[in-house]
């Protein structure tokens, strides 16, 4: 008796999927969305999550940029 394996292979290409994902992302955002907009108020957001920060989380932040665990933002910050 021998051991025969039956193998199947075929490829799938989700190219067209893809585009249709997103052109209905594009289409959900609508016509008034703005991504310049979006990117500086999600910076601004950042900027007020880190700021006003006690010594102690100013340190735990400053170790968790460091160990490359949060970006560098360069936020100022007064330490308190």
């Amino acid at each position: 008796m021998t051991d025969e394996t039956n193998e199947v292979s075929f490829a799938l290409d989700l190219t067209l999927d893809e585009v249709r994902r997103r052109a209905a992302v594009l289409a959900a955002l609508g016509d008034t969305w703005d991504p310049v907009t979006a990117l500086l108020e999600e910076e601004q957001a950042y900027a007020m999550l880190y700021s006003g920060l006690d010594a102690e989380q100013q340190r735990i932040y400053d170790e968790l940029v460091s160990a490359g665990v949060l970006p560098d933002r360069q936020v100022r910050h007064d330490a308190a």
